[in-house]
């Protein structure tokens, strides 16, 4: 009967949906559902993006203010700190942070005190599904347990699931629900109600046997970024000492239409998912006495590449390098995208002001507080690029007049193949 009533509430947009975490992954999702109809309450411990919420003001580039607005409004949504409104929902959805701890150990504590504070307003019939990336097991090791601690039973009482989080954040050719959902519950019954639940607002759902499934998908997925932009990486690092432009070998390769896919050399890799999801698996793995060789590999060469830039770098100086100024061009992780985390641009800036002068521009990121220190973007203009004696190009965002750089530059480190078709002597290609 419990099944049957909350089928019948998914399908006619009737359930109630929390989502605890309201970020990057959290908030786009809880827009998808409210905008369908459904009744949402976004759920997060930070009462400054509660209170941004509540004032219609989006602090997310893929949710637009005015859709927020729009859902408010027709008070499909709302945003609040109070966990007690848990025991009022059918669905909960957990779309927390899982950042790393030294040596490659997860930090859970996010994902734990989530479970926490569903577990003291846990009821029958509630369906619980886990978005936060993580290692193989989380759902039926530590969530499972944890929610069973009051007696109701998983796939009995209440429903449990993991569905990974696809989010690409900027990516206007994919939203939320344009993205692939894969779905792994603790029984059928249990993926059955979350694949439900999904394609009320994502057009693919894809159904895996167990959450362990859908966990591994995951992580699958960002372990063949990390380990293939590794490679790649080291490709151009060794093109470098051939004297062969690997731009242009990538172009080449990719033009055999089956057996290839082409991946792009940078300062390495940055935002949450592809620097730290690989690793969990990592960490999980040495438990099995398993060593995953090419993850570590990966790891390693991709955050060595700002290292390397920075020995690049100097080579293009021809005078000491103390008394060289430098300006950055982008320290956000990725083109077009206001977000900052694990930007391996921002390694490069701190590698470079241990032996030099460094600004930087960047038309997202107006503020900066690195080392302790606030810094202020420059203002891009002829004048000020001439100052400098190399600007490298970290990030290529749209907005930033290119031509007007390399006319005024001394020298340019591009590290995004920016002036692809220029063969001016001045630029240097990572």
């Amino acid at each position: 009967m419990k099944t049957v009533l909350l089928r019948n509430k998914i399908i006619h947009q009737k359930a109630h949906i929390a989502v605890i975490g309201l970020g990057y992954v959290g908030l786009p999702l809880a827009m998808a559902f409210a905008e369908k109809g459904f009744k949402v309450t976004g759920i997060d411990t930070n009462e400054l993006r509660v209170k941004r919420i509540n004032n219609l003001e989006s602090y997310i580039t893929d949710v637009p203010s005015n859709l927020m607005a729009k859902v408010i409004a027709k008070k499909c949504f709302v945003a609040t700190t109070d966990f007690n409104v848990l025991s009022k929902v059918d669905v909960v959805l957990i779309c927390v942070p899982t950042p790393l701890k030294r040596k490659y150990t997860p930090d859970i504590s996010f994902i734990v005190s989530a479970v926490k504070s569903i577990s003291q307003h846990l009821h029958k019939g509630m369906l619980v599904v886990l978005e936060s990336t993580t290692y193989p097991g989380t759902t039926e090791e530590l969530i499972k347990p944890e929610l069973e601690k009051g007696g109701l039973k998983a796939g009995k009482d209440f429903y449990l699931a993991f569905s990974p989080e696809r989010i690409d954040p900027g990516n206007k050719n994919f939203h939320v629900t344009a993205i692939p959902k894969v779905v792994g519950g603790l029984t059928k019954n249990c993926t059955s109600l979350t694949a439900l639940l999904y394609r009320q607002v994502i057009k693919q759902v894809h159904e895996v046997s167990t959450p362990r499934a859908a966990e591994m998908t995951k992580l699958l997925e960002n372990s063949f970024r990390i380990v293939n932009i590794g490679w790649i990486n080291e490709i151009a690092q060794m093109c470098h000492e051939l004297g062969i432009d690997v731009w242009e070998v990538i172009d080449a390769a990719k033009t055999k239409p089956f057996g290839f896919m082409p991946f792009y050399p940078g300062l390495g890799v940055g935002g949450h998912c592809i620097p730290e999801d690989p690793l969990y698996l990592y960490w999980k793995a040495k438990h099995y006495d398993f060593s995953c060789k090419f993850i570590k590999l990966a790891a390693d060469t991709n955050s060595h590449m700002p290292a390397y830039a920075v020995g690049r770098i100097k080579k293009l100086v021809k005078k000491p390098f103390s008394s060289a100024k430098m300006l950055i061009l982008g320290v956000t992780y990725k083109k077009d995208v206001k977000d900052l985390r694990k930007s391996p641009a921002l390694r490069l800036l701190e590698l470079l002001r241990k032996s030099t002068t460094v600004d930087y521009y960047d038309p997202l990121i107006p503020y900066l507080k690195i080392d302790g220190l606030d810094l202020k973007a420059i203002e891009l203009t002829a004048s000020n690029i001439r100052k400098y004696d190399v600007v490298i190009i970290a990030v290529d965002h749209t907005q930033v007049d290119y031509k007007m750089v390399l006319k005024n530059a001394k020298a340019i480190f591009d590290a995004r193949n920016v002036y692809k078709e220029n063969f001016d002597k001045k630029v240097v290609k990572l």
